[in-house]
């Protein structure tokens, strides 16, 4: 008789993290839900020992460092964590890929607020037309700062996590500030 394995609860947690943020990258603007609360649960399900991350907070870099990960400046990291855009000039130093490999691009996690404050457009694969947003808790000019220094297919990947909802944008979403 064979048995299957039985994940544990960590695996089941972290699967479901993974499926949420990925289904939030191919539907850009549309609001999923994750199975806990805060960033923990998406660096246990995005990131490991062949990672490089950089984390605007101590305890967010201890978090990460538990994985495995290298912990690395901000232009060398896979992986940026941070609890909010602290300028919108970072956003010139993160990894953006090539155009042989715009894949390299890192991933940006942000801490935001869903649903209030400024209104955006969302246009681009994975959107039906374009979808209007809310996006609060960004610093002013992000993204205006975002525009200018996208230049498709190169770019990075955007996770804005609200408590245990998270949006994502990719690099081919065009965001017009309404």
């Amino acid at each position: 008789m064979q048995t299957a394995p039985v994940p544990s609860d960590f695996e089941t947690r972290t699967n479901a993290t993974y499926d949420a943020l990925m289904w939030a990258l191919s539907r850009p603007g549309l609001i999923r839900d994750l199975p806990a609360p805060g960033v923990e649960g998406v660096i246990d399900a995005l990131i490991d020992r062949e990672c490089a991350v950089h984390a605007g907070t101590p305890d967010l870099c201890a978090y990460a460092a538990q994985t495995g990960a290298a912990i690395v400046p901000l232009a060398k990291a896979d992986h940026v964590i941070l609890p909010d855009a602290q300028t919108p000039a970072m956003l010139r130093d993160l990894r953006q890929g090539s155009d042989m490999h715009p894949e390299d691009g890192a991933t940006l996690i942000l801490i935001a607020t869903l649903g209030t404050g400024q209104a955006l457009r969302l246009t681009g694969p994975g959107v039906d037309g374009h979808i209007d947003v809310r996006v609060d808790g960004l610093t002013d000019g992000f993204w205006q700062m975002r525009r200018d220094v996208m230049r498709y297919p190169m770019g990075f990947e955007i996770f804005l996590i609200d408590g245990s909802r998270v949006m994502g944008l990719p690099r081919s979403t065009t965001v017009e500030v309404l």
